[in-house]
């Protein structure tokens, strides 16, 4: 049975948390928060939303493989950012895509290309449209006469594998769940897991810069990709396949995070993994964030390069299983395609020891399962959804992905969790700010903070700019990065702005110039025209 993609927030349409997890969620919200009684919203049944009439007419032979229906229309008008999930469930769509093009080859893509820079039309490039950062919203600027969102579902294939060089060619418009069963009776994997695995596509992870799942060693898409294939209003670009090269900037990590605004990526050679067969998994308690913080950093400077080393603060390891709200816990994993990993898991927990974490030592030698890291685990993958269901009810909830440098980090964490609890106060009278780790370097750590605050009715977009804006001024002020993995996009430019070089913004600039003259792809993302 085919599943719908929900046309406004988060997965499938039809798909139903776990009660359980609901209303202990809600419970504990209702508590902390101290509300009477929550809102219920639901969405507008898509064939009832009021959009716009195309503003465009297009020749017979892109009609063929364009879509003007509210569902292709609305549900490619924005990513999932709250913003984006706010407006789509109150049914807000004032400038959807005139058009929603489904390409089926190269050559499909060009004509586009051609067309739009001849007609003043903006493309969006559309992988899964998992964007939290306004990646994939059309550009307002009404100097534009229309809007093509270019979505990549048929580029859905493996090319090649090469099992000598241990790399596969894959194309942009694969999801991450397609790509891991073509690759796994090879026994391979790419071994990229975003939370968003399920709804975003290889093009996209690249585009975006993407972060994976695992904490150490090889975190981001970028470590991944060794050619890349991009459609341009000017041409094709096809690097060269490398396993390395010094020959100057390298032209695949100059599309990596262009978000969009170089290209459409059709394809990528990428390096792959063999799949590990040795796993192991321990939980070790900390009595507060900083001590585990402590024990993060000797772990990232040791040369262990565990798969998993997530911090999560108490009451963020409470509410997703872990601990009994007052210890912050870290979760260890080391992975192996080759060896018993249990003597590298004996060394992380000496470290451990040393920062004062205690465990269960039954699970050292123990070769089940841990299921205090499968319940982490679900709830990470449930959270999106979770996120969607919050705001239903009338919360205001956000995330902050960044990186620092440990020598900052004391200080940045103090000041960000001030920030959020400052603005909270101010805007919202109630809230919590939680905190974990995504990734470890030598050099310093991804700390991911998590807010969920009190809503006031029909004001919740309102209270949320300006928590982003208090937490995200704060982000760069004390030293750290606006996003460590979910891309600039719309919401984050501006303090990218503040982030980047101003000389660095002018390569940026006049490297979409020659490929982009007339200014057509993604428009507004990462950098203003001047």
């Amino acid at each position: 049975m085919t599943q719908t993609r929900s046309y406004w927030g988060w997965g499938y349409d039809k798909f139903l948390l776990p009660e359980e997890m609901i209303n202990k969620n809600l419970s504990m919200t209702k508590k902390l928060l101290g509300i009477e009684e929550f809102e219920h919203h639901e969405p507008i049944a898509v064939d009832d939303l009021d959009l716009r009439q195309a503003r465009i007419s297009l020749p017979s032979e892109l009609a063929s493989f364009c879509s003007s229906s509210n569902y292709d229309r609305a549900s490619h008008s924005y990513g999932k950012s709250f913003r984006d999930v706010w407006r789509g469930l109150r049914g807000m769509y004032p400038n959807p895509p005139d058009y929603v093009a489904y390409p089926k080859s190269t050559a499909d893509i060009q004509q586009l290309m051609t067309f739009a820079s001849k007609e003043e039309i903006t493309i969006i490039p559309f992988g899964g449209g998992s964007s939290v950062c306004g990646g994939v919203e059309p550009t307002d600027d009404n100097s534009y006469k229309g809007i093509i969102s270019v979505d990549m579902k048929h580029f859905d294939q493996i090319l090649e594998i090469d099992q000598t060089s241990r790399s596969a060619h894959i194309q942009g418009g694969m999801f991450g769940p397609q790509i891991e069963a073509g690759l796994k009776p090879h026994g391979l994997t790419l071994r990229h897991f975003p939370q968003s695995f399920e709804f975003s596509t290889l093009g996209g992870w690249i585009a975006t810069r993407s972060g994976g799942h695992f904490a150490t060693l090889y975190t981001h898409i970028d470590e991944f990709v060794q050619n890349v294939s991009m459609i341009t209003p000017t041409g094709e670009m096809v690097s060269r396949r490398l396993p390395g090269s010094g020959a100057g900037p390298s032209e695949e990590r100059l599309v990596c995070g262009s978000e969009g605004t170089l290209g459409i990526i059709t394809s990528a050679w990428m390096r792959l993994q063999n799949i590990p067969t040795f796993k192991k998994t321990i939980t070790v308690s900390f009595k507060d964030f900083h001590a585990g913080a402590e024990a993060a950093r000797l772990i990232s400077q040791s040369g262990l390069n565990p798969a998993n080393a997530r911090l999560i603060d108490a009451i963020e390891a409470f509410n997703n299983g872990l601990g009994d709200g007052t210890s912050a816990m870290l979760i260890i994993g080391f992975e192996s395609h080759q060896r018993d990993v249990t003597p590298w898991m004996h060394e992380a927990l000496a470290i451990c020891k040393e920062a004062g974490g205690t465990w269960d030592e039954a699970r050292v030698t123990s070769e089940k399962r841990s299921t205090k890291g499968d319940a982490w685990k679900n709830s990470f993958l449930l959270a999106p959804y979770l996120r969607d269901h919050l705001m239903m009810k009338g919360l205001v909830v956000e995330t902050f992905e960044t990186a620092v440098t440990w020598d900052q980090f004391p200080t940045f964490y103090k000041a960000v969790k001030k920030a959020a609890n400052d603005a909270i106060q101010e805007h919202c009278g109630a809230g919590i700010v939680t905190c974990r780790f995504t990734h470890i370097y030598p050099d310093g750590p991804a700390p991911y903070f998590t807010i969920i605050a009190k809503g006031t009715k029909d004001k919740q977009l309102e209270q949320w700019d300006a928590i982003k804006q208090k937490v995200s001024n704060t982000l760069i002020e004390y030293g750290g990065t606006i996003t460590h993995h979910h891309a600039v996009g719309r919401d984050h430019q501006p303090y990218y702005k503040r982030q980047r070089s101003d000389i660095f913004a002018k390569m940026l600039s006049s490297a979409k110039t020659a490929v982009d003259p007339n200014w057509i792809l993604n428009p507004g993302i990462l950098f203003e025209r001047e």
